[in-house]
């Protein structure tokens, strides 16, 4: 069984959402992830080992970033939600914050 994580910024994000049936497509994508971890496009450069989903809804695209820990990949950990607009910035933002 994948155990999920999810971060406070990812966190904040998704409890502000106020569209039922947005809300119901990420809880959607998080499904898929819990089930196959690999799921998500994964990504390079400043940003290796994330990985990140595209959800299109209303003719908006969102994205959802996490990471797995562990080899078998039994942990997932939900980094960041929100648009797509400026989303990488404040990923890249968010991870070097991280790491310090």
């Amino acid at each position: 069984m994948t155990k999920l994580i999810i971060l406070p910024p990812a966190a904040r994000y998704l409890k502000k959402l106020k569209e039922k049936q947005l809300k119901a497509k990420f809880q959607a994508a998080i499904d898929q992830i819990l089930v196959n971890p690999y799921f998500g496009e994964q990504k390079t450069g400043d940003l290796t080992d994330i990985y990140c989903c595209d959800i299109f809804y209303n003719k908006n695209n969102y994205e959802l970033a996490y990471t797995i820990i562990d080899e078998n990949g039994e942990t997932v950990v939900i980094i960041l939600a929100g648009t797509r607009e400026n989303f990488y910035v404040e990923l890249k933002r968010y991870m070097q914050h991280l790491k310090r």
